[in-house]
């Protein structure tokens, strides 16, 4: 006997209320949005002394802003100063707003089978940068942040999508701390 999707599709009583309940959260979400900020004055922006360095949050989405997609904040070496090493989901970008340095970028392979398997390259790749370069990480590569210059400070500004996130991909790790820490 031929299978009959048919009847199989009818099977079960369970019943819910997923679709009239999105209804309800996403009315709830836009009149929310609506008071949200939709400017970020620099004063608001929130100061962190944090693992990976000195920041200054400019986008978060604890920071009940209208932008939903990037975070984005500022990192702020000290001469010959360096970050902490971390690896996180999302690729990430940033731009040189001042100072002079490079990034070491260790790179991700891995396999899938019933679980992830990550290797990550037992040696860095180097890349210098320094003020209005545009520097790209790819996802879930290890890096760190290095400033060259040991009389002048180097600042970041650093974007990252937090889309990734929301897709289930909220892997952060810090493998090494800044100094200080």
């Amino acid at each position: 006997m031929p299978y009959d999707e048919v009847v199989k599709s009818n099977q079960g009583q369970a019943k819910a209320e997923i679709y009239s309940e999105d209804l309800v959260q996403s009315r709830e979400f836009r009149e929310d949005y609506e008071k949200r900020k939709g400017v970020v004055k620099a004063e608001e922006m929130p100061w962190e002394d944090s693992p990976h360095g000195k920041l200054k949050h400019i986008i978060h989405e604890k920071m009940n802003t209208r932008e939903c997609a990037l975070d984005m904040y500022q990192l702020f070496l000290d001469g010959a100063g360096r970050s902490g090493k971390h690896r996180h989901m999302s690729e990430e970008v940033f731009y040189v707003l001042e100072g002079k340095g490079y990034d070491l970028h260790w790179d991700v392979d891995f396999e899938l089978d019933d679980k992830y398997h990550w290797k990550w390259s037992e040696e860095p790749k180097k890349f210098e940068w320094e003020e209005g370069d545009f520097v790209y990480i790819p996802p879930y590569t290890t890096h760190q942040h290095f400033n060259s210059d040991p009389q002048n400070p180097a600042r970041l500004l650093s974007a990252t999508s937090r889309l990734i996130k929301a897709l289930g991909f909220d892997w952060l790790e810090q493998v090494e701390e800044a100094p200080g820490r």
